[in-house]
């Protein structure tokens, strides 16, 4: 494992930095996703992706580290190099504090529900965190393309590809020197 904490957050980041947009191209050409009908509700919907594959690093580090005060370090130092790099990029639609904002909100809703159940909701978490940001990636389409057979498919291939950032970056944390 890296032993400075901020170096061990900026590997990461080039880790997210790698995985997360191949990752978000297989959703997009999985047939799961809704119908957006402007490229801003598609844009929409990517970013709710980025909040969930970022969390799902955060997840990684705590798994290869314990939660601790080199842990937050680390994910301090992840945030600062993925979101610098986002103001890097044009603002879209939505403003870079906005999209800081998006992020805040969904890692409160996905801390909730990783800690909902207790010991026994760990063999779920990654499904009922498929599940909710299925419906934030949903919501960005129209309502007539989100069948219940499309939400559940969507779901389990988001919780599906989470667990594996998770489990993935949990490796690059403990195998990088």
């Amino acid at each position: 494992m890296i032993a400075d904490p901020g170096r061990r957050g900026e590997s990461l980041a080039s880790f997210y930095h790698a995985v997360a947009p191949r990752l978000w191209r297989d959703v997009t050409e999985s047939g799961t996703l809704p119908a957006f009908a402007t490229d801003e509700a598609e844009a929409g919907a990517e970013r709710e992706w980025e909040c969930f594959a970022l969390y799902a690093c955060v997840r990684g580090l705590v798994a290869a580290g314990g939660f601790n005060r080199e842990t937050a370090i680390a994910i301090d130092a992840m945030h600062d190099r993925v979101l610098g790099a986002w103001r890097d990029e044009p603002e879209g639609a939505e403003s870079h504090d906005q999209r800081r904002a998006r992020v805040s909100e969904r890692y409160a809703e996905y801390g909730e529900i990783g800690q909902e159940g207790g010991a026994s909701g760990a063999a779920t978490v990654g499904e009922r965190l498929g599940a909710a940001c299925a419906r934030h990636v949903e919501a960005m389409g129209p309502a007539s393309s989100a069948t219940p057979e499309r939400r559940v498919k969507l779901a389990s291939l988001l919780g599906d590809l989470h667990e594996s950032i998770a489990a993935g970056a949990a490796d690059a944390v403990r195998l990088s020197e």
